[in-house]
C-alpha cells in the first residue's frame, strides 16, 4: 500500500547507483554480517506504529518469525515514507518492511515479497449519505485522500480523464494522514474518500455507524508485500520461504485477526503485476 513521492526520488537514483549483474549474495552478506537492516515508517496503524516506545503491528509480528530464522540482529528503523525506497536503492537498508501496495510501475523497479494482504482501493461515504452509490456519483464531488498514495495517484489520474472528456471531475482534497482523511469526511469537509480497503474496514471498525463502503474504486486486486532491491533475490527468497510458512500454517491469517479483526485471503501466486522484478 504510500509511494508517490519516494518514488519520484527512487526512480531517479535507481538508475545511476543499481550495481551491475553479479552472483547474488545478499542472505550470505546479512548472514555475515549478523544485523538486517530494515527500513519502516512507524505511522500506519495497524500495520505497523509506535506504542510504549516500540514498533508494533501487523507487519511487526511477521518480521519477527522472519528474524527468528534468520538468526541475525534486527536494526529496524523508523523514518518518514519519503526516504524508505531511496535509502533501500542507497544501501541504508536491506529491506522495506512496512505496507508498500505492489502497483506495475513499483514492481519493475523493486523486489517484493509474497504478498501478507489485500490493498484493493475502495470509495467510502458519510453514513447515510444517499447522494453517492457508485462510483460514478463522484463527479463533480469533493474526495479526501491521503497525499503521495496509490489512491491519490489513481484518483488524480481519473480526474484528469473526466474533465479531458468535458466532465466536472473530482475535487481531490489531499491530507497528511489517513485519520485527517477519515475526519474530513466525517465533518463534511469532504463527500467522500478513497483508501485501501484495510484501512476503512479498520477504521469503521472502531466507529461504526459512522463510514458505509460504497464499493471498489476499480474492480483491480491489489495487495501489500515488502521491498527489497531487485538483486537481492536470495534475501527475498528467504523471506518468502518464512511468510509462506505462516501463509500455509493459517498462522497469516490469526495474525491478521488479532490486528485488523477480520481475515483476506492471499493469493499463492499470480500475485505480482506483468514485468515484476
Amino acid at each position: 500500500m504510500r509511494l508517490v513521492l519516494a518514488l519520484l526520488i527512487a526512480y531517479v537514483l535507481i538508475g545511476s547507483t543499481a550495481p551491475t549483474a553479479a552472483a547474488d549474495s545478499s542472505l550470505e552478506r546479512i548472514q555475515k554480517a549478523g544485523v538486517l537492516n530494515v527500513g519502516t515508517e512507524a505511522a500506519y496503524a495497524p500495520y505497523e506504529f509506535v506504542q510504549d516506545g516500540k514498533i508494533v503491528g501487523y507487519d511487526k509480528d511477521i518480521l519477527d518469525y522472519v528474524m527468528a530464522g534468520l538468526k541475525v540482529k534486527l536494526n529496524q528503523a523508523d523514518v518518514p515514507f519519503q526516504g524508505l525506497l531511496p535509502g533501500l536503492i542507497a544501501g541504508k537498508f536491506d529491506l522495506i518492511a512496512t505496507a508498500l501496495t505492489m502497483y506495475p510501475d513499483t514492481v519493475k523497479k523493486f523486489a517484493f515479497t509474497e504478498p501478507i494482504m489485500e490493498s484493493s482501493l475502495v470509495v467510502v461515504r458519510k453514513a447515510g449519505d444517499g447522494r453517492i452509490k457508485a462510483v460514478d456519483d463522484l463527479d463533480g464531488k469533493a474526495v479526501g485522500v491521503q497525499l503521495g498514495t496509490g489512491g491519490e495517484r489513481a484518483i488524480r489520474a481519473l480526474d484528469a480523464k473526466l474533465k479531458a472528456s468535458g466532465k466536472p471531475g473530482y475535487d481531490v482534497h489531499g491530507f497528511v494522514s489517513m485519520p485527517e482523511v477519515a475526519l474530513a469526511l466525517a465533518n463534511g469537509q469532504v463527500d467522500a474518500a478513497m483508501a485501501q480497503l484495510t484501512q476503512f474496514k479498520t477504521l469503521m471498525q472502531k466507529q461504526p455507524g459512522v463510514y458505509e463502503l460504497v464499493g471498489p474504486f476499480t474492480g483491480e486486486r491489489l495487495f501489500i508485500g515488502w521491498a527489497l532491491r531487485p538483486e537481492d533475490k536470495s534475501l527475498r527468497d528467504f523471506i518468502n520461504a518464512r511468510i509462506k510458512q505462516l501463509h500455509d500454517s493459517g498462522r497469516l491469517y490469526q495474525l491478521q485477526q488479532k490486528w485488523f479483526g477480520f481475515t483476506m485471503e492471499l493469493p499463492a501466486t499470480g500475485y505480482l503485476p506483468e514485468g515484476a522484478q
